[in-house]
């Protein structure tokens, strides 16, 4: 959680004392190397490291006591900020749908090792994905990391502009009418933060007229489960809501 250095870093550019009612708190990428210095073990200096936060609890102490929560900005700027940053990832308490293939052949490949993209692939590649979203013309056109455009959004009262700012979906899929991103894990998560949702959503909004989806996708056991979300209000970070969730078992011919 890297609490002392959290704590060392709020102590020093006293951030406790901050209004975060008011505005968020921007704090440098060379301020956290500066504050972190003396201490020895990379994880507790490395800013990669320190600003990674992808769940609630990943937060330091010293974050959560305050409410607070962090995000990228800007290359190499970060900004704390008041509101919660996270959603749930509920549990699908269905019981599982029972999906054929479609391809007319099994795959081998898909067997091979255990990663989140293999699964992924393994569900586009039996249509799970395009049945899930309705759409028999989705195909694979984005994956990787890429940098958004500029942007302006608000958390409760406060406003932010983010501007190229790395991304990473783990697919993104383009059909006629709509464009589908991915969010994929391979083990039970709870909860994660918005802003991997959110940012390639206003990324791929800017630069495309179609419909764009945010999903996100967990593989566990011999289950496959996807999650729809969507963003009420382009420009509001909180806007995120559920819109539907199923649990499939694939079934290869």
């Amino acid at each position: 959680m890297n609490n002392n250095s959290w704590k060392t870093i709020f102590d020093k550019y006293k951030i406790h004392k901050h209004d975060f009612a008011k505005e968020p708190f921007l704090i440098s990428a060379e301020q956290i190397k500066q504050a972190t210095a003396h201490f020895k073990k990379t994880n507790e200096k490395e800013v990669r490291i320190l600003c990674k936060q992808d769940s609630r609890e990943d937060r330091p102490e010293v974050f959560i006591e305050n409410g607070v929560f962090l995000l990228p900005v800007k290359n190499g700027q970060y900004a704390i900020v008041k509101g919660e940053g996270y959603i749930d990832i509920p549990v699908v308490n269905e019981t599982a749908k029972i999906y054929k293939s479609k391809l007319d052949f099994k795959l081998d490949t898909s067997l091979i090792g255990n990663s989140e993209m293999q699964h992924l692939d393994f569900a586009y590649a039996s249509s799970l994905v395009r049945t899930f979203l309705e759409d028999e013309t989705l195909v694979l056109t984005i994956r990787g990391r890429k940098y958004t455009p500029q942007f302006t959004f608000k958390i409760g009262k406060q406003q932010l502009t983010v501007e190229s700012v790395q991304t990473e979906v783990d697919a993104g899929y383009e059909g006629r009418n709509q464009v589908a991103l991915i969010e994929a894990k391979n083990s039970q998560t709870d909860n994660i933060i918005i802003r991997q949702l959110f940012y390639p959503f206003r990324q791929w909004t800017y630069h495309t007229t179609k419909k764009v989806r945010t999903l996100f996708f967990e593989k566990r056991e011999q289950f496959y489960s996807l999650w729809q979300f969507e963003f009420n209000d382009i420009n509001d970070y909180n806007s995120i809501q559920l819109s539907k969730s199923y649990r499939f078992e694939i079934i290869e011919k």
